[in-house]
């Protein structure tokens, strides 16, 4: 008995359910506990984000989160392990799932070489683990300790959040 094609696969492909995508990286000012987070103040929405952004067309995470990186703050900076993937289901304007993947980015102990992409950014600091809540969302807040962790552990964490992303 053959193989029976129910659909070719340009169809089926095309068929499948999709989602999107971004990637950012965790940097900080020193490596231990009393490590800041570098934060970026984009100039299109309210709220405080790591270095990062969505993934173009077919671009690996890895790859996003060194270019975007590179354009937000003009470092070639070398992209380390994955440290968080978060899902988020669809909600209002976005009518697909996000996927987020927090790789570790380093540590930047002389931030003089940043230079901002004024496009998108109007400022950076590096901040401690205790005032991420004034700066962050409340979404991000939760993934940015988790990062934090999983670069001290060696290991990498999974973050299923089913609510709406709320900046």
């Amino acid at each position: 008995m053959g193989i029976v094609t129910l659909m070719d696969a340009e169809s089926w492909f095309a068929s499948l359910p999709t989602m999107y995508g971004s990637a950012a990286a965790l940097i900080t000012d020193t490596d231990g506990p009393s490590a800041r987070v570098l934060l970026v103040k984009p100039n299109y929405r309210a709220g405080w984000s790591l270095p990062g952004g969505i993934l173009e067309e077919g671009e690996p995470p890895h790859v996003g989160c060194f270019r975007e990186v590179e354009e937000e703050l003009d470092l070639a900076l070398p992209i380390g392990p994955l440290l968080t993937v978060a899902w988020t289901a669809p909600d209002g304007e976005r009518h697909r799932p996000i996927v987020g993947f927090i790789f570790d980015g380093g540590v930047l102990p002389d931030p003089s070489s940043i230079r901002l992409q004024e496009e998108e950014l109007d400022d950076w600091r590096f901040t401690a683990p205790e005032e991420f809540g004034d700066y962050l969302p409340s979404f991000l807040v939760g993934r940015v300790r988790a990062a934090l962790t999983a670069r001290g552990t060696g290991g990498a964490a999974y973050i299923a959040a089913e609510e709406p992303l709320a900046w």
